[in-house]
Formats: structure tokens, C-alpha cells, sequence
């Protein structure tokens, strides 16, 4: 076989997976046998995954009637910035009224935010917004250490790999996402109380120093972690940003 005839064959192949991964965002909008009032999240917003990964768990949403009840039959729409994967992006509401799909992030590490959309009888459209994050490979690298050194403290929520130690603490620590107190604070004074612990800025004794186990890099690392999942986001101090 040529090398020409080799390069075709690649360039098919690369074709035929681009355009199958485009295919899934352009379905035709489905026949609608019901049509609701409302559309609302059921779960998968503000769900935390690796730039270009699947999110942990499917985004679903629900169409509702006036009265709040489930509509069965409602066509829905789900879309996103450019990078984002949805399969499916559009179908009907199953019996319980809820449509689910199966998200992918972009490449960029950051927030994206998907709009899913319904129609009424009286054909005006009727828009849900949700958000999702992707991490980098930094916000990667704190969300591990995050996990091994943080969580069981920080985190209220005990799984099968962890036990949360947070009901045990006199004083509560801050979740890494309770934005309303960690956004302001700076880069300078996380630092200091990760490297000294608690008293480094006069906070509890009960958060130890890190500043041997730690390095400078990882100690960053959990930072930008926590300015990426911070609700309300974090914005910070000096830059302008564009209006969304």
C-alpha cells in the first residue's frame, strides 16, 4: 500500500469519528405528545470532572405542568458551549417527565454552563440553566490532595473510601466550595494557614500545618482547586470581567 493511499485511509478515519462526535449535538427536535410549563434540574448540575472526561453522573431534568406535576411526552433540548459532548441532545420525557443525558466538558478547564429547553403548547420556549466544572491539571493535582489530606475534614459527607471526621470537630472547617468565605480571602492567607495551620491567621488550632507534608506546587494546586469550585464563583480582586 502506497503512503498516499495510507494517508487517505487516516484521514477517513478521522473524518468518520469527528463527524460521528458532531452528529450526537444535531439531532432533529422530537415529535412532542405533551407539552409542560416548567422545566427543572432533577440532578447533575454543578458536577466536578477532568477537562474532556464524561461527568461522574448523567444530567437529568424534568418537565412539569402548572400544577407541578410531571409531564410525560415533552420534547427537550439539551445544549452547551462548543467542546462540550451530549448524547442525547434532544429526545421526549419519559413516565416520570424526566429526560436524561450523559455530558461531556470541553477541553478548557473551567465553567460550562448547558441550557436545557422545552416548549410550551402556546410554542414559546422555556429554558432550565445548569453548570458544570471542569479541572485542569492543576485543580486535578489539589482535588487529589484534596481527597487524600483534606476531605475527611472539609467535607461533611462520608463515603465507603472515606469517613468524615466533620461532625467530630467543635469547630466546623469551611467546605472547599463555601465561596461566601473562602473568596475572601486571599491566595497569600490560604497559604499561610495551609503551610501553619489555623493560628496563622487566628482561626481554629484544630486545622494543622501542612508546611512539611505539602509541596510549594501542591499547596497552589489545592488553591486553584478551591477557587475553581467555589459557589459563588470566585472572582479575583483587580480584573475586570466581561458580562455574561
Amino acid at each position: 500500500m502506497t503512503r498516499t493511499a495510507c494517508m487517505l485511509i487516516v484521514f477517513a478515519t478521522i473524518c468518520s469519528v469527528g463527524c460521528a462526535r458532531e452528529s450526537s449535538a444535531s439531532y432533529p427536535m422530537p415529535t412532542a405528545t405533551a407539552y409542560g410549563a416548567a422545566i427543572v434540574e432533577s440532578s447533575g448540575g454543578k458536577q466536578i470532572a477532568e477537562v474532556g472526561t464524561p461527568l461522574p453522573q448523567p444530567v437529568v431534568v424534568q418537565v412539569n405542568d402548572e400544577q407541578g406535576n410531571a409531564v410525560a411526552g415533552a420534547a427537550v433540548t439539551l445544549r452547551g458551549p462548543n467542546g462540550v459532548y451530549i448524547e442525547p441532545a434532544t429526545g421526549v420525557t419519559d413516565s416520570n417527565g424526566q429526560f436524561t443525558s450523559n455530558v461531556s466538558l470541553g477541553t478548557a478547564p473551567g465553567r460550562y454552563q448547558l441550557t436545557a429547553s422545552t416548549t410550551k403548547k402556546a410554542r414559546k420556549t422555556v429554558d432550565l440553566k445548569l453548570e458544570e466544572i471542569a479541572l485542569g491539571y492543576q485543580e486535578m493535582l489539589g482535588s487529589q490532595v484534596n481527597d487524600q489530606y483534606c476531605a475527611r475534614c472539609h467535607n461533611s459527607e462520608s463515603t465507603p473510601e472515606r469517613v468524615s471526621n466533620y461532625d467530630n470537630l467543635e469547630v466546623k472547617p469551611h467546605p472547599f466550595n463555601e465561596g461566601d468565605t473562602l473568596n475572601k480571602m486571599s491566595d497569600a492567607d490560604l497559604t499561610a494557614i495551609i503551610t501553619h495551620g489555623g493560628p496563622a491567621l487566628n482561626k481554629s488550632p484544630l486545622m494543622p500545618p501542612y508546611g512539611y507534608t505539602l509541596s510549594k506546587s501542591e499547596m497552589q494546586a489545592v488553591i486553584a482547586y478551591i477557587r475553581m469550585v467555589a459557589d459563588p464563583p470566585y472572582k479575583a480582586p483587580g480584573i475586570v470581567y466581561a458580562q455574561q
